[in-house]
């Protein structure tokens, strides 16, 4: 049938003049990203083809698998390894609900690494049959890009094939970067992280992003000794800085030792293990050394350059609002892009592309109140801007409300620690410009408060809302009285400064 395509910015109708191509769209990358674009370009009766790295838990430059980071080394493995880690402090918190334990609990980390592994593989079969039942055409190998129209993918045993394709499109995403520390080869990043094949009893972890500090809880919620080293002097630069703050109380609640304002200078390999030397003149001897200190674009091997992509000089590719590279027929979403490196945002992008290019609806991915989680324990959630970011934005005054509590469960359990919220409002038009949360059920409360914000909501209409008792959530349409108001013109005050 004869389908709408983008062509050089304007929708055009296919027809028989055009040149023949082997598919309308190749697709380098079967993430989450990858695998959105071809299934909806196939459902809009695009040809689709799409090559994947051999499946493996633990990537490299010829390892990956169907899926991608999320799926096998990233957001599904993590949570699953979050449950897990949760489970100890319910343990210890179910006493004083009546539930007689034994003092000594074990904790059988192979059995969890087994079944992780298992699930990994289950939901690769099931990304391999949505592209089947979508038509889209699977390669397994290596692609890159050989000119504007044309890729070519290395199978396993060097066999080389080359495709035409009227569109190409990028979808490699990033992987673990690791800094240039003298012994840095000593340490491991994610990947390893999540399939260690034995449980250490102490790690380091140089970072303070979303993976140091959900690695810090899920390490410490198995019982081993932990120590976070951060340059600045709290975690989670970019973050609302009194949610940063609330953060940094709970993992060192929980028992994990921070290291503000430090940096790791050196590791050494001894008889006892690995020895990081920080900047500060700290000796840490340790089991294993995490490096969670970002990800970098994975572009290098795909010839990009050679045939006029531009980059920048993270070695992303370059994009305007619709995807497209400076090249008209090469396109790219996801990490690969590094815009918005989160899933949601990946299949957004990847949704977007395949509206524009064949479902003959221009449509840019939209970044704004954009809900996000970082998966501690308890976890941090929020949408909107920080309160921060609103002072720097805003041009009224702001209104910001906040509640601190003693969940309800820990007032049995016996456990110190209390659930965080936050409202920024826009004071002159009402308007719920951000939300905040750090605290048991964060992410599942934050994605319903997202709809709201999305949709403008006021204050006052979050006021009029009856709540859910008892539940935390509730005291979201609860907070009524402002506990600050900041004037327009106001300086932010932040730790989120380089």
């Amino acid at each position: 049938m004869a389908r709408k395509m983008l062509i050089d910015g304007e929708l055009s109708q296919a027809n028989a003049e055009e040149a023949h191509y082997d598919f309308d769209l190749f697709v380098i990358g079967a993430g989450s990203g990858g695998v959105r674009a071809a299934r909806f370009s196939a459902n809009y009766g695009a040809k689709v083809g799409i090559c994947e790295l051999p499946f493996n838990p633990i990537s490299s430059e010829v390892i990956g698998g169907i899926g991608g980071t999320c799926v096998i080394r990233g957001c599904v493995p993590k949570k699953i390894l979050v449950y897990g880690a949760t489970y100890g402090g319910e343990l210890e918190d179910a006493r004083n609900f009546g539930w007689e334990l034994n003092e000594k609990i074990d904790f059988n980390w192979k059995k969890l690494l087994h079944n992780k592994t298992e699930e990994i593989v289950r939901l690769n079969g099931i990304y391999k049959r949505l592209l089947t039942n979508a038509g889209v055409k699977t390669f397994e190998g290596e692609g890159k890009v050989v000119g504007p129209n044309e890729v070519e993918v290395t199978q396993l045993d060097g066999t080389k094939l080359s495709f035409t394709a009227k569109h190409i499109l990028i979808a490699t995403g990033s992987r673990a970067h690791r800094p240039s520390i003298p012994g840095q080869e000593l340490a491991i990043t994610s990947d390893e992280a999540l399939s260690l094949e034995e449980l250490p009893k102490h790690a380091v972890i140089l970072g303070a992003g979303y993976i140091a500090v959900e690695f810090a809880s899920i390490w410490k919620g198995m019982g081993l000794n932990v120590d976070l080293c951060f340059r600045k002097e709290l975690p989670l630069r970019g973050f609302d800085d009194e949610m940063r703050a609330v953060v940094a109380r709970n993992l060192e609640g929980r028992g994990i030792n921070l290291h503000p304002r430090t940096n790791l200078t050196q590791l050494i390999k001894t008889e006892n293990g690995i020895k990081a030397i920080t900047d500060q003149g700290e000796e840490l001897t340790t089991d294993v050394v995490l490096l969670a200190t970002g990800r970098a674009p994975n572009t290098k091997r795909l010839n990009l350059e050679a045939v006029g992509v531009k980059l920048d000089e993270t070695g992303a590719v370059k994009v305007d609002e619709y995807s497209r590279t400076n090249i008209p027929s090469i396109w790219a979403v996801g990490d690969v892009t590094n815009r918005m490196n989160l899933t949601p945002v990946a299949l957004m992008e990847a949704t977007c592309f395949a509206k524009t290019v064949f479902g003959g609806q221009s449509t840019k991915p939209d970044y704004k109140d954009v809900p996000v989680a970082v998966f501690s324990i308890p976890p941090l959630s929020v949408v909107g801007l920080s309160e921060e970011q609103a002072v720097d934005e805003a041009n009224g005054d702001i209104s910001v409300f906040t509640s601190t509590f003693n969940p309800m469960k820990n007032t049995i359990s016996g456990r110190q620690e209390k659930t965080f919220m936050k409202l920024v409002v826009e004071a002159e038009t009402d308007k719920v410009i951000g939300a905040s949360m750090c605290g048991p059920d964060a992410p599942e409360i934050i994605q319903g408060i997202a709809v709201a914000v999305k949709c403008g909501a006021t204050k006052e209409q979050f006021d009029s809302t009856v709540g859910i008792h008892p539940s935390a959530a509730e005291e979201f349409v609860t907070m009524r009285s402002v506990t600050r108001r900041i004037p327009a013109g106001s300086k932010p005050k932040t730790n989120n400064n380089p």
